[in-house]
């Protein structure tokens, strides 16, 4: 790693003692899912780490840029599990970093968006132990690009607010206080929580007719989306049958989706084939985005 190469786990000596230098942690964003939006100096890291700590969501395609002598560490959780301590690092991340190991804590999105970044920064500089972070493209812009769905709309959004579904209050959802009744707003991990989160929208001055979507397994092979409003989209998301990881668009700017004529016609094409029904799709209100090479 040019990167890397400061804390290699070179051996010195200074007035006769042998000093083993410390290794380094870089807290890198994997991207939403599709390995071809890594990053370049993402992918460089990852094919030189001597250790690679890996959420459950990177894509078996970016964990096999890793060297095959790198050690591998799963490590992370999904809503309703959890693999390791919720709020702290892995150990094995600080150990082999203290070892004077390189090591790279891959992470799903971008490590400072929901990515617990910062809370395993604070562990890093606790126990001494150098780290730098790498941006990936987060799972929000992942899925806006793949599905059309422009944040941000000189007409409709000049703001947008990124939440996560489970942000709580003394046991309920604060979403109606906490999240500003205009502009688009998207919500990480709120798929398990879809009609509260809505329910709190409407609460918190939003029309039940504002437009919203659900993108599942955004950027990937199987990217689903179902787009209906605040009022009925939690009906229509248990009708399709969606997976996780899911993404919640909130907003106008959900009615300005833009679709690539090529898409366009291979979606109409699926569907005639009854690809899209077989799929589990809604029709009139979920739509099977076909993936393609750039």
């Amino acid at each position: 790693m040019s990167d890397a190469r400061d804390g290699r786990g070179e051996r010195g000596e200074r007035d006769g003692v042998r000093a083993v230098r410390r290794g380094k942690v870089w807290l890198v964003g994997a991207g939403p899912g599709d390995p071809e939006l890594l990053t370049v100096r993402a992918h460089r890291l990852v094919a030189r780490a001597e250790v690679l700590a890996y959420d459950e969501l990177v894509s078996p395609e970016v964990l096999a840029i890793a060297p095959r002598y790198a050690e591998r560490i799963p490590v992370g959780r999904r809503a309703g599990g959890c693999r390791h301590h919720e709020a702290r690092i892995h150990p094995l991340v600080v150990v082999r970093a203290l070892e004077g190991k390189q090591v790279v804590r891959l992470k799903g999105g971008d490590p400072m968006i929901f990515g617990r970044g910062g809370e395993e920064a604070d562990e890093l500089a606790a126990a001494r132990v150098p780290f730098e972070f790498v941006p990936g493209i987060s799972a929000a812009l992942g899925a806006a690009a793949s599905t059309g769905i422009p944040l941000t709309h000189r007409d409709h959004a000049s703001s947008v607010t990124f939440a996560t579904a489970h942000a709580k209050l003394d046991g309920e959802l604060s979403l109606d206080t906490s999240i500003p009744p205009g502009g688009t707003a998207v919500f990480y991990m709120g798929l398990g929580r879809l009609e509260a989160t809505c329910e709190a929208l409407v609460r918190g001055g939003r029309s039940p007719t504002t437009p919203a979507a659900v993108i599942s397994r955004a950027t990937l092979p199987d990217e689903r989306v179902v787009v209906g409003t605040l009022g009925d989209l939690a009906e229509l998301v248990c009708a399709a049958n969606l997976p996780a990881p899911a993404l919640l668009v909130v907003g106008d700017v959900v009615a300005q989706r833009v679709v690539s004529p090529e898409v366009t016609v291979a979606a109409a094409a699926a569907e005639e084939t009854g690809e899209h029904g077989a799929k589990g799709g809604h029709p009139g209100a979920s739509a099977s985005q076909p993936r393609r090479l750039g």
